[in-house]
């Protein structure tokens, strides 16, 4: 695994948001393929303060989705932190994922405004 992209971004945990059903398939052979993979070469993730931002935009109000926890040391395929054209830096898987990276998955529902929150235990770096 390589990762690169500006400053120090090998440790800590990245995020991917998928529906349950997909991981579900992609837990028989071990190894997860978003839709991503297939249209641009690569898995979407986000760091902790990125995650509300991009699933309120992506998936607002959509229900059926979890979270994959995923230790970047652990991920086979090369990780690059991209520029998504806003001026932020994004996780991206360029591979498919295995299994073993996913140190844990957890319910990602929204709220009844269809908004999401961080979920307990995961907590966003503070600006310094």
């Amino acid at each position: 695994m390589s990762v690169e992209g500006p400053g120090d971004r090998n440790s800590g945990i990245i995020l991917h948001i998928c529906p349950l059903a997909e991981w579900r398939s992609a837990q028989a052979d071990g190894w997860y393929r978003s839709s991503s993979l297939e249209s641009e070469g690569f898995i979407h993730c986000s760091e902790p303060d990125q995650l509300i931002e991009v699933a309120d935009y992506l998936f607002r109000g959509r229900s059926g989705l979890i979270l994959l926890l995923i230790d970047p040391a652990r991920v086979v395929a090369e990780i690059r932190f991209e520029d998504a054209g806003n001026g932020k830096f994004y996780p991206h898987i360029y591979g498919a994922l295995n299994e073993s990276a996913v140190i844990s998955t957890l319910p990602f529902e929204p709220d009844p405004e269809g908004r999401f929150a961080l979920p307990q235990g995961i907590s966003a770096p503070s600006a310094s």
